[in-house]
């Protein structure tokens, strides 16, 4: 049977959305296939830029799995980051994320 879960995503104007995945698809493939502005992917989920950046809410950080050391490498070039950054390919849904808050940050201009 098919899991669902819910992603609430808060856009850098301040709207929310909030779109479902399947348990074991990624925030990114949600984001992606939604089109959630901010969020592109442009690696294609391989942890190679940091174009799918987002915050996650604080409640949910400690579900989360620990980050690889390749993600943080690459979170060393996301703009606004702070100890809620994560990348969008690397968070994993799973039951205990049902619900997960998700921000995403403004670009630099």
């Amino acid at each position: 049977m098919t899991r669902l879960i819910t992603v609430n995503f808060t856009l850098p104007t301040g709207a929310t959305e909030t779109h479902t995945g399947i348990a074991g698809d990624t925030v990114l493939d949600v984001a992606l296939d939604n089109g959630v502005a901010g969020i592109l992917g442009q690696c294609g989920g391989g942890c190679t830029c940091c174009t799918c950046h987002c915050w996650v809410g604080e409640a949910w950080l400690a579900k989360l799995a620990q980050p690889h050391p390749d993600e943080l490498d690459m979170l060393e070039y996301a703009w606004g980051r702070n100890q809620q950054s994560r990348l969008a390919c690397q968070i994993t849904l799973t039951d205990a994320l049902d619900e997960i808050e998700i921000s995403i940050p403004a670009q630099q201009s």
